[in-house]
């Protein structure tokens, strides 16, 4: 599954992921999806909207709410010869099958020596604002990437959808795909054919010399909307999205901070204890001394997700917070 030779459209987020499961399943027989709602018309979120109606109910297949349940379920299909993809809506209630995931999923093969495995894939959809809430909207990637044993994607664009998806469902590593619900309308150009892009390669989305901002999920297109700002200043800033945290290209973050000697980091997660951190704390250990000045994490504060609209707007970083902070960073 390449590139060559494959027709680019505009395709938006969400039905990128839809295209990715349907290519997925054409391929291979033993693709399955399970979930709450998936076989709906409407689909989850549109994403698995029409792959009942082409595949039928034994590869498409409803679940009740219970997360445990269809995670456990999808382990034994996988240790059965099928390559399940199970849907999880709201990521804090897939934390139902933590045991699951965090017990059995991620240390099988270790457990079985190299014998055994369990291809299965993981979506997991963060919500953000419309008054998501402290129970609809919590980012939690930097849990499952401290897991040995489990591959972290958090694509930022349709097209990195589309590929990552899909090479989650055809390695044979379990992964966690996480959508933040934000990227889903955005639209970038996707390749028709089926492709793959490979978990562990980060990509430069914007060259510059001045900064590095390292924007990760959603804070990707905050990221290059306060770049293209700082550039009618005179400021060049380079925005690396690392688009999956376990493996995470520490190479290619550390080549652009070696160019720029100043980082930022935006993640959205919690400040404390996150993935913004570890980059951080990477750098440093192999590039300190050369830094012109201190990194800075820009994620979200220690607190709960509000409901309130106006709180929300506080409560989530835009495109000024980064502005700000690489000024800073640039003048000292």
């Amino acid at each position: 599954m390449h590139l060559t030779e494959s027709v680019h459209r505009p395709l938006s987020y969400g039905k990128a992921i839809n295209e990715a499961l349907r290519q997925s399943m054409e391929l291979c027989e033993d693709v399955i999806v399970l979930g709450q709602l998936v076989d709906y018309k409407s689909g989850v979120f549109g994403t698995t909207t029409g792959l009942a109606d082409r595949f039928g109910p034994g590869r498409v297949q409803d679940f009740p709410n219970s997360e445990n349940l269809m995670t456990a379920t999808a382990m034994g299909a996988a240790l059965a010869g099928l390559r399940p993809v199970v849907v999880h809506q709201r990521f804090d209630f897939m934390l139902y099958s933590l045991d699951a995931i965090a017990n059995w999923l991620g240390l099988w093969y270790f457990k079985s020596a190299g014998k055994s495995d369990m291809p299965v894939t993981i979506r997991a959809i963060v919500g953000k604002g419309w008054g998501q809430g402290p129970q609809h909207s919590k980012s939690l990637h930097a849990w499952l990437a401290h897991l040995p044993g489990l591959r972290v994607a958090i694509p930022a664009t349709a097209d990195d959808a589309k590929g990552l998806l899909m090479d989650s469902v055809f390695s044979q590593t379990p992964a966690v795909f996480i959508e933040g619900r934000s990227l889903f309308p955005m639209t970038t150009n996707v390749p028709e054919k089926p492709y793959r892009v490979r978990f562990g390669q980060a990509t430069i989305r914007r060259t510059g010399c001045d900064a590095t901002i390292v924007a990760i999920g959603n804070m990707v297109p905050i990221a290059l909307r306060a770049a293209a700002a700082l550039e009618r200043d005179g400021i060049q800033v380079e925005v690396v999205d690392p688009r999956t945290i376990s493996p995470l290209d520490t190479a290619t973050i550390c080549a652009s901070v070696a160019k720029t000697r100043r980082l930022l980091v935006t993640d959205p997660g919690w400040h404390s204890f996150g993935v913004a951190a570890e980059i951080v704390a990477t750098v440093a250990e192999e590039l300190g001394g050369e830094l012109k000045a201190k990194p800075v994490r820009v994620c979200l504060p220690d607190s709960h997700t509000p409901m309130s609209a106006t709180l929300e707007e506080q409560y989530y970083p835009e495109e000024t917070a980064l502005e700000t902070a690489v000024r800073r960073m640039v003048r000292l």
